[in-house]
Formats: C-alpha cells, sequence, structure tokens
C-alpha cells in the first residue's frame, strides 16, 4: 500500500524541492501551468489553484505576466526561508552543532576556546542573569579537554561559566531556561562512540540555536572575534553548580503525574552514558524496580555495545530477569528505544504512534497533527491517517522536527531513531521524560507495551549507516543514481528510498522500504554495494 499524494500537494512539493536544491532561487520564474500540469501529470486547475496557495503565503509571487509566477523576491515564508539556509555553506556546524573525532580539528581545544569566545561575543546581555553560561557534559573522557577550553574562552570575555558535570542534554536545556542563563552548552556527541564528542548549544529559552547565531558564531570562530577584551576587572568566573542534577531529576519526575510505576519491573540501560546516574533515580523514586545496565562509565565505553544503537542487551536483560518493558538511552539520552516483555524492539516510529492515537484521543494533540521525519515508516503514516491524525514530514534531525513545531504550535513530534519531542512539556528530545510517557500510557490503558505497539503495521524497511571516504554530491554518483533509477522502476508507488549524508558523522544512510520483505532486502543490497564501489 501506497501514500496516496494529493495533486495539489504535488505541485507545492515540487517547488520546496526545488528551492531546497538551489534549482530555483529568488527572482527565478516559474514554468507556466500547462507545463507544470503535463510535467507533474496533474490538472491545470489542481497547478493554479498550488501556486495560488503559493503566492498567498509569499513564496511565490505575480509577473504580472498572464498566469507565470516567479519565486518572491520580497516577502517569503518559513518555509522558503529554510529552503534557502539549507543551501548555505557551512563549515563547522552540522544538524546537531559541532561535531567530530576527539582531538582532530575541529574538535580541539583551540576551537573550543574560540568557541567559547564567539559564544560569550554573542549572547552578552541576552538574560539578566549576569552574562551566565550553564556547560554540561556526557560520560567521554575528551570533555574535560573541551570543557576546560570552552570555560576559558567564555570566562575571557566576562561570561560566568555554571559547570554542572556529568548531565543529560535535555538536563542542559532545562538547567538554562528554569536557571535564565544566556545559553546553554552541551558537550556530546550523542549515540556516537567515545572517539568523538561535540558542542551542543542552546539559547536562553532551551531550544537549539537558530541558524542565524550558529552562522555568526562560525564566522566569528573561523574569522576572529570583532571585540574588545573585557576590562581585567569583569573577567568572568566559573562555578561547579553541586545541585543540578537534583534540579533536573525533579523536573523529570513532574511528566508523571498521579501515576505510580508501582509493581513494575525494568531494565534500564543507561549506555554508561550522562544517563548513568539520573535515570536509575527517577525510575526508582516513582516506584519502580530497575534493573540497572550499562551504568559504569570509563570514559571510553560510552554506546560501545550497549544503549540505544545496541538494543540487543536491552533485549536480552529483560527476557533474562522477566521484566514487563526494556528502556534503552543513548549516550546523552535525548533518545529512547523501548523492548516489550518478549525482548522485541519497539521503535521511535511505534511510540509516536501510541502516543499520538493517546493524546488525539484525549483531545490533546494539537491540530490532531504528528510531526515525524522522511526517515519514519510508511505504516506510521497509515495508521496516522486511520485514526484521524495528520502528519508533517520534515528533513531529518529533531532540530527540524522541533522547528515545525515551534512554528505551527503543534506539541508532538519525533524520529524513528527515538527522539521524542513532549512540546507541552521540553524544549528538546528527552529519553528519560519520553520513557515515562510511555509508562504512564501503559499504566492508564492497561495494555502492555507489546499491545499497545499494534497500533501501527510496521513495513519492511532497512536501514544501512556506511562509512564513506568524502561527501560527493549524490547526483555525482553515476553508479549509484542507476540502481536508485532501477529500484524506482521496479517498486513503483508500492516502495521508496531515502539516500542521506549524516549531519554529524562522514557517513551516508540508505533506506529502503517497500510491501515486499525480500524486495527490500535485495534493494538494500543492490544500493549499498554502489555506495561501497563509488565512495565507501
Amino acid at each position: 500500500m501506497a501514500l496516496n499524494v494529493k495533486p495539489r500537494d504535488k505541485v507545492i512539493n515540487w517547488v520546496n524541492e526545488k528551492l531546497a536544491d538551489s534549482t530555483l532561487r529568488l527572482g527565478d520564474r516559474l514554468p507556466s501551468e500547462r507545463v507544470l500540469s503535463t510535467e507533474l501529470g496533474v490538472s491545470r486547475t489542481a497547478v493554479r489553484g498550488a501556486l495560488d496557495n503559493l503566492e498567498e503565503s509569499g513564496i511565490l509571487a505575480a509577473t504580472g505576466q498572464g498566469k507565470t509566477r516567479e519565486i518572491s523576491k520580497g516577502r517569503v515564508n518559513k518555509m522558503a526561508k529554510k529552503a534557502i539556509k539549507k543551501n548555505t555553506e557551512r563549515k563547522l556546524f552540522g544538524t546537531d552543532g559541532i561535531r567530530g573525532t576527539a582531538n582532530e580539528y575541529p574538535i580541539v581545544p583551540e576551537v573550543a576556546l574560540k568557541v567559547g569566545k564567539a559564544i560569550a561575543v554573542e549572547f552578552r546581555g541576552v538574560s539578566g542573569n549576569r552574562n551566565n553560561v550553564v556547560i554540561g557534559k556526557d560520560t567521554r573522557l575528551s570533555g574535560y579537554m573541551l570543557e576546560s577550553a570552552l570555560t576559558s574562552g567564555l570566562v575571557s570575555m566576562g561570561m560566568n561559566v555554571l559547570l554542572v558535570g556529568p548531565i543529560t542534554t535535555p538536563g542542559v536545556a532545562h538547567l538554562t531556561r528554569s536557571m535564565g542563563a544566556a545559553v546553554g552548552i552541551m558537550l556530546t556527541a550523542s549515540h556516537n562512540p567515545y572517539t568523538d564528542n561535540g558542542i551542543k548549544i542552546f539559547g536562553t529559552d532551551g531550544y537549539k540555536l537558530s541558524d542565524e547565531h550558529e552562522l555568526r558564531i562560525e564566522d566569528m570562530i573561523i574569522n576572529g572575534v570583532d571585540s574588545d577584551v573585557v576590562a581585567r576587572a569583569k573577567i568572568g568566573k566559573a562555578l561547579r553548580i553541586e545541585d543540578a542534577r537534583g534540579r533536573y531529576i525533579e523536573f523529570a519526575k513532574t511528566a508523571l503525574t498521579d501515576v505510580s510505576l508501582d509493581g513494575l519491573r525494568i531494565v534500564l540501560d543507561c549506555a554508561n552514558g550522562s544517563g548513568y546516574f539520573l535515570a536509575p533515580l527517577i525510575f526508582k523514586e516513582l516506584g519502580a524496580e530497575v534493573i540497572k545496565i550499562a551504568v559504569e562509565p570509563d570514559g571510553i565505553n560510552i554506546n560501545h555495545k550497549c544503549g540505544a544503537t545496541y538494543p540487543e542487551k536491552m533485549s536480552k536483560a529483560v527476557i533474562a530477569n522477566n521484566a514487563d518493558v526494556g528502556i534503552a538511552l543513548d549516550g546523552d539520552a535525548d533518545r529512547v528505544i523501548f523492548c516489550d516483555s518478549n525482548g522485541k524492539v519497539v521503535d521511535g516510529d511505534k511510540i509516536l504512534a501510541m502516543c499520538a492515537i493517546d493524546m488525539h484521543n484525549h483531545g490533546n494533540l494539537e491540530d490532531d497533527t504528528l510531526v515525524v521525519t522522511t526517515m519514519s515508516n510508511i505504516g506510521l503514516h497509515i495508521a496516522m491517517k486511520e485514526h484521524g491524525i495528520k502528519t508533517v514530514t520534515t528533513d531529518v534531525g529533531d532540530r527540524y522536527v522541533i522547528e515545525s513545531m515551534r512554528e505551527n504550535g503543534y506539541n508532538l513530534g519525533g524520529e524513528q531513531s527515538g527522539h521524542i519531542i513532549f512540546g507541552d512539556f521540553g524544549t528538546t528530545g528527552d529519553g528519560i521524560v519520553s520513557a515515562l510517557n510511555v509508562l504512564a500510557l501503559m499504566h492508564t490503558s492497561g495494555e502492555s507495551l507489546e499491545e499497545l505497539a499494534t497500533c501501527m503495521k510496521r513495513y519492511p524497511q532497512q536501514l544501512v549507516s556506511l562509512p564513506v571516504k568524502e561527501k560527493r554530491p549524490l547526483e555525482e554518483l553515476t553508479k549509484l543514481n542507476k540502481e536508485i533509477y532501477k529500484c524506482h522502476t521496479e517498486l513503483g508507488d508500492q516502495g521508496r528510498t531515502v539516500i542521506r549524508y549524516s549531519g554529524t558523522e562522514n557517513k551516508i544512510r540508505v533506506l529502503v522500504e517497500s510491501y515486499d520483505e525480500e524486495l527490500t532486502a535485495k534493494w538494500i543490497k543492490r544500493l549499498t554495494d554502489a555506495v561501497l564501489e563509488e565512495i565507501g
């Protein structure tokens, strides 16, 4: 079964895709309605209606010559701005801050020092709370190196640094907002191995930085900080906040109201990451019996054969301990993957489906809309449609999900990988809070996780991540494009492919989805073979 795309939406999607890949730029004239009708296989009435909508929203403008339109040079709406910003060349920032191999450019102390100075210049004076900056980190060995360098850069420019030690990424986002800090910084490479590290930055509102902020900071890092040094008497201080983790623990527990976890046995895999101390305490204090695994970080074992990217360990522990549910966090605990009492993995798509349906049934799902990404399974879209729930699809990355939620007032979104955003509660993905919401749903519904997960049928899908020597433009990969064409010809409208470079690693993601498991396996092999031959 395939998703039907309305003719009008087909035209709108075509325009936005051309904006995103720079085929169309500001001032460019669109083909005529007749040409678009023929090219896209839709009626001229549908084309005219779609173009009228785009003109009303500011993406298009009339040329004054019949029915032709051009990309608006004046007011451009948020969708167009996003498409244009995606084409701005970035040298340091990816989809989730600055990330790379520790002790190799750009994850070196020299760059971290510059990052601190640039952040100080960008955010001095935005908060009334004495230019404070919250810095947290996960359990990677290289966190000490980056923490020291960042702190030096910040205090040298007059910022006060509040060091909170090992804490989750959503913990930093919460503390930044609740403490009225000017900015929050999390040192983490999320689900990556200990050899990597990164710098995530949050604004005073607890949300990840806008593209504009990131580009200005990047420019200062590369070209130098255009600001005088502060007077010696105004150099900042670095203070360690001893009760920071306790503040987040109490905040997270408020996600569970009037619900007790008494009698629930859970396996909790903390990935030897930043949730190793916080998460077990939270679930235990709420009444659950907690069987802890991967809670002994040593600086190099974060995410190593454990956590959300390696759910096998959780599944085996659930079966061995006769547990009701398994919960696996990643290195910075901003994502979560589950398994039921039989050890069967339940991914982010199914969690989103069950939560969306429950919120919809109780009238709590804003505009009856769920925000997902291009990686979400077709089965999720079908399940939502069957329950009267709309889906909005964004690019891969929780920042794009959150951006759509904020722009349109939606309150639930996420990714198949386990980033779940409850917009009424937090400002970013939170693995612990997401887990508490799922446990609450099990309690109130009286259903097991296995029963709740039947709310959607997962279509055969395979996703493979491959390391690459270089990130050449995909259109230059001749063999891969030939294989993609053959794949689309065979699958028709009964399947799809998504091929994209990772925004945080030197990898390419290849996804194939179809109605048939053998067909999916066949094409994932042929496409990955083509990738390996050309850039592997």
